[in-house]
């Protein structure tokens, strides 16, 4: 597989564990870009830009990122609160009056980020068509009844974090979630990356597809524990609801699904859209910064942690964005980030000053921990450490 564009000197490790990702984990189409302290340092792509296609993946390729999208929005809402457009303390319901419906008065803005506020799944799941309508979703959340008390407890809101995040940003700005992001993230800091795609960038988007991971060496496959497998085979369980909140599951592939805001499942990005977003969290980059520091620290402080009672194992999540456990080698305590369903993975690392994203157009059944994303990140820590 021929691996096209560049790494600086330093980290030629990476583009190894790129290349070794075709040879050997099966990737068909995919791109990788880190920043350290404002720079590109790596920027490489391979592979065919569609997953069932021929035609070569050029720069600028983009793919849907599923979930990494999630931390996109949570930057959205904490700018907000940095620009004092918003308290992340205050109820939900002081700006979205109809919220406070069946208990859920007392969910707090940072409820919404920190996958608190107990509404991951909808009693009746919107089809792909209502999903797409911020009026018709954004009833059908505040209408639903809590899982558990709001601030209580923790579980990902997979898809119901769409219409949270959205509808809030709504009433507060005026402007879509997608739109707020175009106009005051992507534009500044020149980012090849949206939530609501518009119609001239469509053919740069390549198909993606759900595709089988190859076997493990020596033909061993590691097998998830019981009590997951069982959460997602029963139909009433609160992660095969949560999971189900619009159902049937939408065509990722269609243009309509794809021109949606859904800031929880749906944003778009090449590689180096998503790692240069996360790099002007943590410093500036070309003159723009997103962050202070106080809010890059507000963003990955710890609010949640422990049993996720969605994925039913133990996750971290700070406000909006993912934390790794204290035992993974891969990066250091501070970094935080957002993976997507089966592939996607953008992170910031402060104490680093990297700045991390991996886009693919094929997906695998892991949730938060894509075995190609992760080879790319020991990579990038060797480089780091060397």
């Amino acid at each position: 597989m021929d691996v096209n564009g560049t790494v600086a000197e330093g980290f030629e490790p990476v583009r190894e564990a790129f290349a070794r990702n075709f040879a050997a984990l099966g990737d068909r189409g995919a791109a990788v870009t880190v920043y350290r302290d404002g720079h590109r340092v790596v920027d490489l792509w391979a592979g065919t830009r569609d997953v069932d296609g021929t035609e070569p993946w050029q720069h600028g390729t983009a793919q849907i990122v599923r979930s990494a999208t999630k931390g996109v929005a949570a930057a959205v809402v904490l700018l907000l609160a940095q620009r004092g457009l918003l308290d992340l303390d205050a109820p939900v319901a002081s700006h979205w009056p109809a919220y406070k419906a069946r208990g859920k008065e007392h969910t707090r803005v940072r409820h919404l980020l920190a996958h608190r506020a107990g509404v991951p799944v909808l009693d009746r799941p919107l089809t792909p068509a209502e999903a797409a309508d911020p009026d018709i979703a954004a009833a059908a959340v505040a209408a639903q009844t809590p899982v558990w008390r709001p601030g209580t407890d923790h579980g990902y809101h997979a898809q119901t974090y769409s219409w949270l995040t959205g509808e809030l940003v709504r009433r507060v700005t005026g402007r879509t979630l997608g739109a707020w992001i175009a106009d005051e993230i992507a534009r500044p800091l020149d980012l090849d990356l949206w939530v609501g795609l518009p119609p001239e960038q469509a053919g740069r988007v390549g198909r993606v597809a759900q595709v089988e991971a190859p076997p493990a060496p020596g033909g061993l496959r590691t097998r998830p524990k019981r009590a997951v497998v069982e959460a997602y085979a029963d139909p009433d369980s609160v992660t095969r609801r949560a999971f189900a909140a619009i159902t049937p599951m939408p065509d990722e592939n269609d243009p309509a699904y794809r021109a949606a805001v859904l800031p929880a499942s749906n944003g778009i990005a090449t590689a180096d859209g998503l790692a240069r977003f996360y790099a002007a969290l943590i410093g500036e980059v070309d003159g723009v910064r997103l962050f202070t520091p106080e809010t890059a620290a507000q963003a990955r402080a710890q609010h949640s942690a422990g049993p996720d009672r969605v994925l039913v194992v133990n996750t971290r999540f700070g406000l909006g964005y993912m934390l790794h456990g204290p035992a993974s080698p891969l990066l250091s305590p501070d970094s935080f980030g957002h993976p997507g369903r089966g592939g996607a993975l953008g992170f910031a690392d402060p104490e680093a000053g990297i700045a991390f994203g991996y886009v693919t157009n094929g997906f695998r059944t892991s949730v938060t921990a894509d075995a190609r994303a992760q080879a790319l990140v020991r990579a990038v820590r060797a480089a780091v450490d060397a």
